[in-house]
């Protein structure tokens, strides 16, 4: 059995990798070896333990009262055993025994060792919440120790012991990561396990793309400049809504930075995901016309009462302001809070051409998409019967579908797959939309992207 060097000596290496202070490793060594004084003694059993962490000894001595009839075992001793160590002893001492720690069975020394496990579980998982509880929305990064059943797990950098991972839906489809790879995400939430705290991490929320701001503009961490507002398609397109504290202060141009440094490391880490950068307004309408960029918009009109806002453009700049099957106006409706209802000047004029028309047509792009998949052609019954099964029936509901995702689906074949995927990509790239290919400049008051 181990003497008492070796167990020093093993848990204080238990604290080097725990990360506890030497506060916590005695009490958790006297923790556990009153446990295995427990397992011997019983629950009553007192006794001081004191401990010599330089010469690496431990030192137990049991107390027990000195009782004409013994009750307890544990905590208790008889005047003529007790009068067997010293004639002296009367009713009412208290007898100590001194106990070697090699006395200790091979129960008790694993009663100790399971006590001292669940101690430093139960101080990890504290350590956990203090950590992290304030540091919601703050970027970390680790390293991907696996894959499994489409979550990431990760190992963080700095608190290895944590829990952490990228559940499927908070991930962006479009990137692809392996064991061992390093990765930044953004701390979401922190949910209570059977098994303590678990750290759930995003890569696929807006918060991520605030996080990455934070991190590259220092008037953002000062202060200075505050994002908004918001709104994303992971792994596609982000519109973000800045305001500044001093007048003096860009906003936007701080966020792009010089020619477009700042903007562009984001860029980066999300994969080429692009960006469009607003100035925020206390106005709706101001706002709602800024967050449809890169379009200009011509006149808007506002509802308070519905939050509905009517925006109309010039015919050549329709098909920007509603973006590759609405996603431009989506993103601008959900940046700012309202429903924007777009309309060309043509149509607007024919209805009216005075004042705001609340009585919308819906755009013609929202009239496409919302076609069922089984009155298109091109779409064999087979295809439509499998998509219909996965809760796709209109239009709409495939356009935005990946590969991957596709061939996730019961009962589809390689076959069906190549013929959908053709289908989407000829829809997709025939009815493509006018916006301009470049990836990154500042978004300012004349709209445009970044």
């Amino acid at each position: 059995m181990a003497n008492t060097t070796d167990v020093v000596s093993a848990i204080r290496e238990l604290t080097n990798t725990k990360q506890l202070d030497r506060g916590e490793l005695l009490d958790l060594l006297r923790d556990g070896l009153h446990a295995a004084l427990v397992k011997r003694y019983g629950p009553n059993v007192r006794a001081e333990i004191g401990i010599d962490e330089l010469k690496g000894t431990i030192k137990i001595v049991v107390l027990r009262t000195v009782v004409e009839n013994v009750e307890d075992p544990g905590g208790q001793v008889s005047v003529e055993e007790a009068r067997f160590e010293d004639p002296d002893f009367q009713v009412g001492d208290v007898l100590e025994e001194e106990v070697p720690f090699e006395a200790f069975g091979r129960t008790a020394v694993q009663a100790a060792k399971q006590r001292i496990i669940q101690r430093v579980r139960e101080g990890e998982r504290t350590r956990i919440r203090e950590e992290f509880s304030s540091k919601v929305g703050d970027l970390l990064s680790g390293e991907v120790q696996q894959i499994e059943r489409g979550k990431i797990v990760v190992m963080l950098a700095k608190f290895r012991e944590a829990e952490a991972i990228i559940p499927y839906r908070e991930q962006n489809h479009r990137e692809h990561f392996h064991q061992g790879d390093t990765i930044r995400a953004v701390l979401k939430r922190i949910e209570e396990t059977p098994k303590g705290p678990r750290l759930i991490l995003s890569r696929g929320d807006p918060m991520f793309v605030k996080a990455l701001f934070k991190l590259e503009v220092p008037e953002i961490q000062q202060g200075v400049v505050e994002i908004r507002a918001t709104a994303r398609e992971a792994g596609s397109r982000t519109k973000i809504a800045v305001s500044s504290r001093d007048d003096s202060i860009d906003p936007v141009g701080a966020c792009v930075g010089l020619k477009g440094s700042r903007v562009q490391a984001v860029v980066n880490e999300l994969g080429g995901e692009r960006i469009d950068i607003v100035p925020w307004s206390p106005d709706p309408e101001r706002f709602a016309k800024l967050s449809l960029a890169p379009a200009r918009v011509a006149r808007v009109f506002s509802d308070p009462e519905t939050k509905t806002i009517q925006a109309i453009v010039d015919e050549d700049q329709l098909s920007l302001a509603i973006g590759r099957n609405g996603q431009n106006v989506r993103l601008a409706s959900e940046l700012t809070g309202w429903k924007i209802d777009l309309y060309s000047s043509r149509e607007w004029l024919e209805r009216g051409g005075e004042g705001p028309l609340f009585a919308p047509l819906p755009p013609e792009e929202e009239q496409v998409v919302k076609v069922a998949l089984s009155e298109m052609q091109g779409l064999s019954p087979e295809l439509v019967a499998v998509l219909e099964r996965a809760g796709k029936k209109t239009l709409q509901d495939v356009l935005d579908l990946e590969r991957e995702e596709v061939e996730r689906m019961e009962g589809m074949t390689p076959e069906l797959t190549d013929k959908l995927m053709a289908f989407v990509n000829e829809l997709t790239e025939e009815g493509g939309d006018e916006e301009s290919p470049p990836d990154v400049a500042p978004a300012g008051s004349g709209g445009a992207p970044a």
